[in-house]
């Protein structure tokens, strides 16, 4: 696989929760374990440039392809799957189920993008298992946002705009990206792009609440302008050139994955955070609990992930997180944090790995 330091190993771990997974590695079992959880649309291969600096410091690390992503098999990618398999404390159990299939009692865990808020219910439901917890990108609020949602869509779509998540939600989405006139490495290029520190227009700053006004103020990947699926909606922010923290045979790692797969397996997990039914079950497994383990936040400082979701970035360190070790910003980045800056990322997660 392109990209990959030599330390890095390929493996596919059978058994786990009806999984057959899909796993990058690096270091030697038996040391203390780091789960590594990428978001969307990502993959293991998210994690190339940190995996091998965090084992070097003497962590054995482990980088699913999760549930709905890359060579991982034996989940549903159909709209009309059975959601359940794709609910966030079942993306928990997929979790729990990887390291008992290695032989690993516990944990450290990692979770970027939509891998933080499993991160976070892992550390929150499992603490005997996952014994620290590092956020990135999405900082945990503690509460769903399905239960946020009440009157904003229609008072978004008299701005002309609808929330990005809802529309993942939708049967049109997967389609929308996997067959856009650009093909998928032109979308995926574009998307990368728009939402890291090279596009100027991230500028991101803190919003007064979860009211359509407010969120309007997020860039149109956040907040979609009403008739535009995402495949439009990035298009006009694809850049001259390759990245230099993501280059053309990188980026065609990723592309080659959605071109196989589609986009539907991680859109499932969108379907799911924007029910009602999901938000009650979540509510009710955390029970008003706060996030005891020791838990840090990293993001890029041009992330408008820090803000997407207005307070739960100050909530985070207020209290639904007991054992808060800091909230770092690390300039230079935006939401690709570990791809575009990850010098800066592996060297904090290793001292607080080392810490906690």
């Amino acid at each position: 696989m392109h990209g990959l330091d030599r330390a890095i190993r390929s493996r596919r771990v059978e058994g786990v929760n009806g999984l057959s997974m899909h796993c990058l590695e690096a270091g030697e079992p038996g040391r203390p374990c780091v789960l590594l959880l990428h978001g969307f649309p990502e993959l293991a291969y998210s994690w190339r440039k940190v995996i091998a600096p965090i084992a070097a410091a003497g962590f054995y690390v482990v980088a699913p392809d999760q549930r709905g992503y890359g060579e991982t098999t034996g989940w549903d990618g159909r709209y009309e799957a059975d959601l359940a398999p794709f609910r966030m404390l079942n993306l928990v159990q997929d979790c729990v189920s990887l390291l008992a299939r290695l032989q690993i009692a516990e944990a450290h865990v990692v979770g970027h993008d939509f891998g933080s808020p499993v991160a976070a219910y892992a550390a929150l439901t499992r603490p005997e298992v996952f014994r620290s917890v590092v956020l990135v990108s999405a900082p945990f609020g503690g509460t769903p946002i399905s239960t946020r949602a009440r009157g904003v869509h229609d008072d978004l779509v008299k701005l002309g705009r609808k929330h990005y998540q809802w529309y993942y939600s939708t049967r049109e989405a997967d389609d929308d990206m996997r067959r856009c006139p650009q093909g998928v490495h032109a979308f995926l290029r574009a998307y990368y792009h728009y939402k890291s520190a090279d596009w100027p227009g991230n500028q991101p700053f803190p919003l007064a609440g979860w009211i359509a006004s407010e969120l309007a103020k997020l860039p149109a990947y956040y907040i979609m302008e009403l008739g535009k699926g995402m495949a439009e909606t990035v298009a006009p922010y694809m850049p001259a050139r390759e990245a230099p923290w993501l280059t053309d045979d990188e980026l065609r790692i990723y592309a080659s994955a959605f071109e196989r797969n589609g986009f539907q397996g991680g859109l499932q997990w969108y379907r799911c955070a924007t029910i009602p039914q999901h938000a009650a079950e979540l509510t009710a497994a955390a029970a008003g609990k706060p996030i005891d383990v020791p838990s840090l936040y990293i993001a890029g400082a041009s992330d408008w992930g820090v803000h997407q979701k207005p307070g739960e970035f100050e909530g985070m360190q207020g209290g639904v997180c007991s054992d808060f070790r800091g909230a770092h910003l690390i300039p230079g980045a935006g939401h690709w944090v570990q791809q575009e800056q990850p010098d800066k990322t592996a060297a904090l997660l290793v001292d607080f790995l080392r810490r906690a």
